[in-house]
């Protein structure tokens, strides 16, 4: 999923931290390792008793029934492994545990051979489905561990298949990723690059006020202001609980790994075994992140089309900066008229050719998808690829609809996670920062404070580092080229942890166990699997 998350131009207001992309996992040489100290392993592998919070002893005992996936409102994937699928319940308000409760959905691959233990994984989003990920584990988890954990996606609160966040039609998703929607919402076409500063403000507010009316509408009652990272890490602890497991084995990519670093904050006597790939630096602000990711998806870009010009079959021409230039054009074209598709009714706006520029440049891997879908568009006046790239990564099927509700949750999670900062003319400031990191997206990434502000549910949360005091030893993997979550994210979150380990790997693309090399690879399976952590400042790629 890319960062605009399909909002209309000029009203992209919420930050993005992205879902994982799946790649193919490569083969290469095994590094060396090094030994957790026996205290650490022991804490990391030991079962211990933990302590269950005062009044929520019900739900920490309650009993868990898997049934076959295909029974139940969970589907089970075509072929591979079969799953079986659970719901636990949890309070919709840890304050008031006695009161309203909700579900949390549960997708669980069993172990192809003896299981060590119960494999917890997150995708990221906020937004990502669990519950969609695990049905993918065999393309890109290593055998070994596939062969060792039961693995189990969850879907957290207000996502997917657990009590959910409902906003839009999947005709009123379609609308407002194409970016026409902003027009109903503020009764005025969306304004231009040299729009007014307070017109365009006024857009954002008038869209997230929008925006959160039809979410109210039809969400159930007082989940708005219940989705955010703790409460979703608390109940994280219950899962951990309810499936019998005395400590939290973990793997979490992207926004996964704020909601496993805000875990081990909470619970650190019960973390295993932890990965966090594609991790984010808990103390930044909103506008800090998305500058971050501004910056992040312009490097990108220009290392596509560095890559795309010593390629075969590239429309782009000249240096690395003429091609930026041309795929600048390119968008302003669509703005100025969209093109047409295989779909006479879905033209290629855009915000659509936007969203699958940005969403391939999360895959290094598939960057030869966007030079075929930029050839057929440019030269061809065919959008139909761009439209599929587009439709890929926001999970809209064949028929029209929607697997996942991401695109709807990110903007509750977010606003309940990023308290609101700044002013109208510190908010101008950053849309002026914005638009120097990155000159081909910049205009288009502000105002996320601005949204949060209008959007009506309010963050407590307080921007703070993490150092989860008395955890087992973290593993943290970062990927240099990241557009997503830049790699010094993945460095700040190390240095902030009293107990991390970071590995480096050199590549591009979005997060990297799974789409990366064998030494990224056995540096997680090694320590998921044996508690032993990779050597000090191993760099892989």
């Amino acid at each position: 999923m890319n960062i605009l998350q399909g909002r209309p131009r000029h009203a992209l207001a919420a930050l993005t931290i992205a879902f994982t992309a799946v790649g193919l996992a490569a083969c290469g040489a095994i590094f060396p390792a090094t030994s957790v100290s026996p205290s650490a392993a022991a804490r990391a592998t030991q079962a211990a008793t933990a302590v269950v919070p005062a009044g929520l002893e019900g739900y920490y005992s309650q009993d868990i029934e898997w049934y076959p996936c295909e029974e139940g409102s969970m589907t089970e994937a075509d072929g591979g492994a079969d799953f079986e699928c659970a719901y636990a319940a949890v309070p919709l308000d840890y304050a008031g545990p006695d009161g309203q409760t909700i579900d949390i959905a549960m997708k669980r691959r069993a172990a192809s051979g003896s299981a060590i233990g119960t494999l917890f994984i997150n995708p990221g989003g906020p937004g990502g489905s669990g519950v969609n990920l695990v049905e993918s584990v065999d393309g890109y988890f290593s055998d070994s561990l596939l062969r060792s954990y039961d693995v189990v996606g969850f879907d957290p609160r207000g996502v997917g298949a657990s009590t959910a966040i409902d906003c839009l039609t999947d005709a009123e998703l379609d609308a407002d990723r194409a970016g026409s929607e902003v027009d109903s919402a503020v009764g005025a076409p969306a304004k231009d690059d040299a729009a007014d500063a307070a017109e365009t403000q006024a857009e954002v507010e008038a869209y997230a006020s929008w925006y959160e009316d039809k979410c109210e509408a039809n969400t159930p009652a007082d989940l708005l202001d219940h989705v955010d990272t703790v409460s979703a890490a608390r109940d994280l602890d219950v899962l951990r609980a309810a499936v019998g497991e005395d400590v939290l084995t973990y793997l979490g990519y992207s926004y996964g790994t704020y909601l496993g670093a805000t875990y081990a904050e909470l619970f650190p006597a019960n973390v295993g075994r932890m990965v966090l790939d594609g991790a984010i630096d808990p103390t930044l602000s909103a506008g800090e992140l998305t500058l971050g990711q501004a910056d992040g998806f312009e490097k990108a870009l220009r290392a596509y089309v560095e890559d795309c010009l010593a390629g075969d079959n590239c429309p782009l021409s000249g240096g690395v900066d003429g091609g930026v230039s041309q795929i600048r054009d390119f968008l302003q074209v669509t703005a100025d008229a969209p093109i047409p598709t295989s779909d006479p009714d879905r033209p290629l706006t855009y915000s659509l050719a936007e969203s699958a520029v940005l969403g391939i440049l999360y895959q290094s891997e598939s960057w030869h998808v966007l030079t075929q879908g930029l050839d057929q568009a440019m030269n061809q006046d065919d959008g139909s690829v761009l439209l599929r790239v587009a439709d890929l990564f926001a999970s809209r099927e064949g028929d029209g609809s929607y697997s996942g509700n991401g695109n709807e949750a990110i903007n509750a999670i977010n606003c309940l996670d990023y308290p609101v900062v700044g002013d109208a003319d510190s908010w101008e400031e950053e849309r002026e920062a914005l638009e120097e990191a990155s000159p081909t997206f910049g205009a288009d990434l502000g105002y996320s404070d601005l949204f949060c502000q209008a959007w009506g549910h309010e963050s407590t949360r307080e921007r703070t580092e993490i150092h989860a005091s008395g955890a087992a030893p973290i593993l943290v993997v970062g990927t240099t080229g990241d557009p997503a979550t830049p790699y010094a994210w993945s460095q700040a979150l190390a240095e902030q942890l009293d107990d991390a380990r970071l590995v480096t790997w050199r590549g591009n693309g979005h997060t990297a166990y799974g789409r990366s090399d064998a030494c990224v690879s056995d540096a997680v399976d090694n320590y998921l699997l044996a508690g032993v952590l990779p050597e000090a400042g191993l760099t892989c790629g």
